[in-house]
């Protein structure tokens, strides 16, 4: 199982792969500023989508991420290498 401090690590990591250092820093402030209702975000994150459409687009995102890119609506991109 993994723990609570890994997982604040992974997460980390993976807000600034997705959004860079400022757009992570940014994205916990905001969270941390305004009432959150996580469960409520996530139910509207995706709207239509199943567990097995996302989970297979988090698949090939991961598979693209390992071969040197990322997709993004169709385009191969290289990825963002976090400092740390």
């Amino acid at each position: 199982m993994i723990t609570d401090a890994e997982i604040k690590v992974q997460g980390m990591k993976a807000l600034n792969l997705a959004l860079g250092e400022v757009g992570a820093e940014k994205f916990v402030t905001l969270l941390l500023r305004a009432p959150f209702d996580y469960t409520q975000w996530q139910r509207q994150l995706w709207p239509g989508k199943s567990v097995a459409e996302l989970s297979q687009a988090a698949m090939q995102l991961r598979q693209a991420q390992r071969s040197g890119g990322r997709k993004v609506r169709g385009k191969a991109t290289p990825t963002r290498r976090s400092r740390g």
